[in-house]
């Protein structure tokens, strides 16, 4: 395609350069480039890497003057540079599924509905009462328990576990641990995307919430009657303890942990590897082991 067609579906405010010019493929950001027909983009923060380099096609911001600009390349000017190269992405790059429709290997109760414009991998098992809504994705081997339901435009990865038993024990008389049954389930609303080898519980009473477009990354345990607000971001290994709340817009960093009935408020920050043993404030940061609040 040609570089003004990404710019228009990018919305830049100013093309430097050829707009005729044929962009052929996306690359990072390079140290030296010889292909005139590759796009990348450059932070603000990166700018300097830019010297070295002749040719090709970079998403940036105002922040590149235009006396720092060389001839052989071409710069599509916007407010955000990485925001517009996602959309670059989507539009013109993205690889299409894999997976048409309904894999002949997946095991999908009568009692489970799926929309028809749904896809559904290999080895998929989808138990009694699933429902899984239009346009979502479901990924090769992962298992969904009964009665779990995904919303529109779901994007769940291979190898997850939704709607399984939570670790909730009781001891008898005799001292013996026994498992409190867990007859909730999993709601997950539309937008939200989780990655692979991922396992959400079943609430024992009531249901473990997924809310509109968080984002679940690879190797995250979500406990029974967890509540993920909007847009929040849940990353790699991360464990998230039984009741608690999540507000809108959290950013929970890899390998944290937060102990079960803790609430976490809208627009916090949880850094990697800390440790939340109370209940989170509206937009504070929370970092180390154990927890505190960081000051700045």
């Amino acid at each position: 395609m040609k570089l003004s067609e990404i710019a228009g579906a990018v919305q830049c405010a100013k093309l430097i350069g050829n707009p005729e010019q044929n962009v052929s493929g996306v690359i990072p950001l390079p140290s030296q480039n010889s292909d005139a027909s590759l796009l990348f983009w450059c932070s603000d923060k990166n700018l300097l890497k830019l010297k070295g380099i002749s040719n090709g096609n970079i998403i940036c911001s105002e922040s590149l003057q235009e006396a720092h600009m060389v001839p052989g390349c071409n710069y599509v000017v916007v407010s955000n540079p990485r925001q517009a190269f996602q959309k670059a992405l989507v539009s013109y790059f993205q690889e299409p599924c894999e997976i048409n429709g309904v894999a002949a290997s997946a095991k999908i109760s009568p009692a489970a509905h799926v929309s028809p414009a749904a896809i559904i991998g290999e080895n998929v098992v989808l138990e009694a009462g699933v429902v899984v809504g239009a346009r979502s994705i479901i990924g090769h081997n992962t298992v969904i328990k009964r009665r779990t339901l995904v919303g529109d435009q779901v994007v769940i990865g291979s190898n997850c576990s939704i709607g399984g038993v939570g670790f909730g024990y009781e001891k008898d008389e005799q001292g013996e641990y026994r498992l409190l049954p867990h007859i909730g389930n999993v709601i997950i609303e539309d937008g939200v995307e989780i990655g692979n080898n991922t396992a959400i519980d079943r609430a024992v009473l009531g249901s473990t919430i997924i809310r509109k477009n968080a984002k679940i990354d690879n190797l995250v345990h979500i406990a029974h009657g967890v509540e993920i607000g909007e847009n929040s971001l849940i990353i790699a290994n991360a464990m998230i303890a039984g009741s608690v709340s999540i507000g809108k817009n959290v950013w929970v960093a890899p390998s944290a942990s937060i102990l079960n009935q803790k609430k976490v408020d809208d627009g916090a920050v949880i850094g990697m590897g800390a440790v939340v043993l109370r209940d989170v404030k509206p937009g504070e940061t929370i970092i180390g082991n154990p927890g505190k609040a960081l000051v700045r």
